[in-house]
């Protein structure tokens, strides 16, 4: 095997890449665009594409493209070859600085929520230079943002790239009146952990449930599932590490730093979880990642399964967005820091996070939400819908203290005073970590465990970023206009912590009494996502959004109908494939089991002998196939019948009539498949899939 410092990152047009093949000036002028945002001159995009073009020839590459995220929740591309005809009427290879900087995909045929007309087709690709172009495929892919005629944000980069541009303007006034002029810039860096399911493609290829929705509508739990407890961090199966050995190479290629993998909770689940990164190069590779896991698979006779909740009764899968901000001199300030300046500034950003997420608990929840998510929020695998802080022991203890001007146990000589004393040392792991927590505090950043394993990680990175971007600025209006620094920091930190404490809770998320509590502080408990996007137009959210111009009035609109839409359409494809495998396979398969009964029960009877088993089995079976006949025209009946009148009303429909159906008819179907013959049913058990990977 080739040494992996070798190719690390040897399909990225990176800086070591764009320094050695960039003449100084134009090198110079580049990394201005990126760090600073500067428009790029045309004479530099031309020597750029011109040098990037040559070295991905010689990588291989054919053909070029504009690498987006629109809508879809997925990426997308159209590919197009270097090739120009010449004088002669051969080809040269050719790109040049119009191409870098600017495409022009249809626009019409992506979810827009109505900021498109079918007929409006013309949108616009641009350039985003932070984040590396890379080669996939022998195609150089260039990361972009996508954009309608008219300006409007088609895409999940964009209003993320906005999102960290309002967080970094109001970071930088908060930190100047800490005395940092030497910084220059703040990022929030992300460090994803992806969970997903591995099966064997051959068993995939017989469940249409999983060929068209990502996830089992049927399936009788195996005789054992995860209780045992011994498939976490157990000892990876030799046909599962080639995968994992494979999936490394192809994303170290590509830059992305595939750091820890290992089996997870469920069987047949693993996890990959890379170094952080810059938020919106994070998001890139985690697109990336996604679509790499899924060829891979395939290369060694394997599906990824990246649903929320492949399987019923087992864990399902998340995406943990390890979230935190920093300054270009290096500093994370969420790091608590030896000194008093430092102490007082890591509560600052501390407060401003805890403030950010109570009064903005909705947005993030929204962002979150999807009709896969539904399956997994709240079960004894993921944080409660409830959206709440776990800032451990140590913190709680330093929090209280300012609270209630009492001295902490370590400082007896007095209280706490922000930017006078010195806290105690607080290290990175201060507190044991708490998984049943939405948002924990664990040493010098916070993981938002809510997030669903298929989703995108713009949308969460989106919402946190403009919230908090915002309580910073009503800190530094503060700030900005006080005569007594350290007393009137002091002041706004334990006005913060009083009226924002309600959402700090760092006990068992999973135990029923939370829900209770979280009722009596207030707390929103927003169980489903037709539930949650109705929030999503609420003024305060439209107000933040807009005053911060992450999003537009008509953008926000926009997503709140394609979320709303989207949800409608995962339920609905679901449905009909569920109706799908009962017409054309279940009931067929069922009824020909009751008509072998019936046929034993006779050829017994003629004999004499005992028929106790088969017509028992018979009576039961012939019943919940007679249930499940009737609630299925039940089901055909409710999907006929759906309501035409708002997007709200539709979604609580599918919510309240269509998976409860859904769900009944799996409940007889589950029943039935533990009782007949393996030979008669048509598709591959869940023992077969969850333990099928040897």
């Amino acid at each position: 095997m080739k040494q992996l410092e070798s190719y690390f990152g040897s399909l990225v047009f990176d800086d070591k890449v764009m320094k050695s093949r960039l003449s100084s000036d134009v090198y110079k002028s580049l990394k201005r665009t990126i760090s600073d945002g500067k428009e790029l001159d045309l004479s530099v995009a031309n020597s750029v594409a011109q040098a990037m073009k040559d070295w991905a020839i010689e990588q291989g590459a054919t053909h070029y493209t504009h690498w987006f995220q629109p809508m879809t929740g997925v990426t997308a591309e159209k590919h197009d070859s270097f090739i120009s005809p010449d004088a002669d009427g051969r080809v040269i290879m050719e790109f040049k600085g119009k191409e870098l900087v600017k495409g022009e995909p249809d626009a019409s045929s992506f979810p827009s929520g109505g900021l498109r007309a079918t007929c409006e087709a013309r949108g616009y690709t641009a350039w985003d230079p932070t984040s590396y172009a890379f080669i996939k495929d022998k195609c150089l892919c260039i990361p972009t943002a996508f954009c309608s005629y008219g300006g409007q944000a088609l895409d999940k980069k964009t209003p993320l790239l906005r999102s960290m541009q309002a967080i970094n303007k109001q970071a930088l006034r908060v930190l100047k009146l800490f005395g940092n002029e030497n910084v220059t810039s703040v990022k929030t860096t992300v460090g994803p952990e992806q969970e997903y399911f591995l099966v064997d493609k051959e068993m995939y290829d017989k469940r249409k449930d999983l060929i068209y929705t990502g996830r089992t509508l049927f399936g009788a739990s195996a005789p054992k599932g995860q209780e045992l407890e011994d498939h976490y961090f157990g000892v990876i199966k030799p046909r599962v590490q080639a995968f994992m050995n494979d999936l490394n190479e192809e994303l170290w290629k590509l830059g992305i730093l595939a750091k820890t993998e290992h089996n997870e909770v469920a069987p047949a689940q693993h996890e990959l979880a890379p170094i952080f990164a810059t938020t919106n190069i994070a998001a890139d590779h985690n697109q990336i990642t996604m679509e790499i896991m899924q060829k891979v698979a395939k290369k060694h006779g394997l599906v990824c399964l990246l649903h929320e909740k492949p399987f019923k009764g087992v864990n399902g899968s998340g995406k943990h967005n390890n979230w935190s901000i920093s300054t270009n001199t290096g500093v994370n300030l969420l790091e608590p820091g030896d000194t008093p300046i430092e102490n007082a500034q890591f509560l600052l950003f501390l407060t401003a996070v805890i403030k950010a997420v109570d009064e903005y608990q909705d947005l993030l929840r929204i962002s979150v939400a999807s009709a896969g998510n539904d399956f997994r929020l709240g079960a004894n695998e993921a944080p409660p819908a409830i959206i709440s802080i776990f800032v451990g022991d140590e913190l709680q203890a330093v929090l209280d203290a300012i609270e209630t001007g009492k001295p902490l146990t370590s400082k007896k000589d007095g209280s706490l005073k922000i930017g006078a004393d010195v806290l105690p040392k607080l290290p990175k792991d201060s507190t044991d970590r708490n998984r049943t927590s939405p948002f924990a505090f664990t040493g010098n950043k916070f993981e938002f465990r809510a997030l669903g394993s298929s989703e995108s990680i713009s949308c969460a990175n989106i919402m946190l970023n403009t919230a908090v971007a915002e309580e910073l600025k009503e800190f530094a209006d503060i700030l900005e206009k006080s005569k007594n620094f350290k007393e009137d920091l002091h002041e706004l930190v334990k006005k913060t912590i009083v009226e924002h404490k309600r959402i700090i809770f760092n006990g068992n998320g999973y135990d029923d009494s939370w829900v209770k509590e979280a009722t009596k502080r207030g707390l929103l408990n927003l169980k489903s996502t037709p539930e949650a996007l109705p929030y999503y137009l609420h003024d305060k959210n439209k107000q933040l959004f807009i005053s911060h111009a992450v999003y537009s009035e008509d953008e926000i609109l926009a997503r709140y109908e394609i979320a709303q839409e989207h949800y409608q359409k995962i339920v609905n494809i679901e449905a009909l494939t569920e109706l799908d495998m009962l017409n054309k396979d279940l009931l067929p398969a069922i009824s020909k089991y009751t008509k072998y009964l019936a046929e034993a029960i006779t050829v017994k009877k003629g004999l004499n002998a005992e028929i106790l088993y088969e017509n028992s089995q018979l009576i039961d079976i012939t019943k919940g196939l007679t249930e499940a006949y009737s609630l299925k025209l039940e089901l055909e009946k409710v999907l006929s019948n759906k309501p035409t009148t708002s997007v709200e009303e539709i979604s609580i429909y599918y919510k309240d009539k269509v998976l409860p159906l859904m769900d009944e008819i799996r409940t007889i179907i589950d029943g039935i498949e533990a009782k007949v013959d393996k030979s008669f049913w048509p598709y591959p058990s869940y023992g077969d899939l969850l333990f099928g990977v040897r």
